[in-house]
């Protein structure tokens, strides 16, 4: 039977010393925080390995789908195309441009207003009316409310604002959020530029399945000489979808250095079955039909006709 003993001075675990293990990688014991801090110098090399080690395992592991989630109405994946879908002010809620469209359709032919698919409430006609019913989620502590504040106040060049917004809902576990402030400390809007924290937002964004994030890591370590990793990056965003990223695994597969037939391959079957999932007759017709003047939210949160 072994012995449970600390790493910095060796004492062995019984009914008077408990050990806890090092925080960061648990791979070893102490017995008290003076022996985690003396011990500190040995095994901060290992406990760092550890640590990127088992991010490494987080971050290139495949998402099931994109960051953007299921429409709530039709229940297929969302596309991440702004384009195609309606991000509605009165609940938060996005809805593809199918379903929105289907509604739309109905509403028409009966000369009744046009609602939320969602939770039925009446379209804001104005700016100023989408801005009010945002600032109402707002106070709900809605996230994507807040994100979308943030968006707003960035466009009008208030940057301390934006990432006043942007930060809290990120800390609310906003996906869209977290790859903005990428952004933000990238451009050095309202922050000091900082490639360490427009990393650690890509790649939180990326795990959790946001394409433009994973692509924008890929290019990072693709200027850094890091070709493996960015290809890996590529492979991922790729399978979700992302075109952009797919057009660049073409030109180093028919380089023959990073990519191989076999990867290739599969991120090719999986981006169309990406492309694919996203597809549905009403998309479709919707994207042939005409666009009328609802107020709504689009990519990137600005607001506008």
């Amino acid at each position: 039977m072994s012995v449970r003993c600390c790493a910095s001075c060796g004492a062995a675990e019984s009914d008077a010393i408990t050990l806890t293990t090092c925080d960061a990688c648990n791979l070893v014991l102490y017995c008290d925080e003076a022996c985690r801090e003396l011990h500190k110098p040995e095994h901060g090399a290992a406990c760092k390995r550890k640590k990127l080690a088992e991010r490494d395992k987080m971050l290139f592991r495949q998402p099931e789908s994109n960051h953007m989630g299921d429409c709530p109405i039709c229940l297929l994946p969302l596309p991440f195309d702004g384009l195609q879908y309606t991000l509605f002010p009165c609940c938060s809620k996005t809805i593809c441009n199918g379903c929105d469209y289907a509604i739309e359709k109905s509403e028409r032919k009966s000369g009744s207003k046009h609602t939320c698919p969602f939770c039925r409430h009446p379209v804001a006609q104005s700016v100023k009316e989408a801005k009010r019913d945002i600032k109402k989620r707002v106070k709900k502590n809605d996230r994507v409310a807040i994100r979308q504040m943030g968006l707003g106040l960035r466009k009008e060049g208030n940057y301390d604002g934006a990432f006043e917004y942007l930060s809290k809902a990120a800390d609310l576990d906003d996906v869209e959020a977290h790859y903005q402030l990428s952004i933000m400390y990238q451009k050095g809007h309202g922050v000091e530029k900082d490639e360490e924290k427009e990393a650690y937002h890509l790649e939180v964004a990326a795990i959790a399945g946001h394409p433009k994030a994973r692509h924008n890591l890929a290019c990072i370590e693709g200027n850094n000489g890091r070709q493996k990793r960015a290809m890996k990056h590529l492979l991922i965003s790729a399978s979700l979808g992302d075109d952009l990223s797919l057009e660049e695994l073409k030109i180093e597969y028919a380089t023959g250095r990073y990519v191989s037939k076999e990867d290739f391959a599969a991120a090719l079957r999986a981006h169309q079955a990406a492309v694919d999932a996203m597809k549905s007759p009403q998309r479709d017709e919707a994207a042939g039909g005409p666009t009328w003047a609802w107020v709504r939210t689009g990519d990137g949160g600005t607001l506008g006709q």
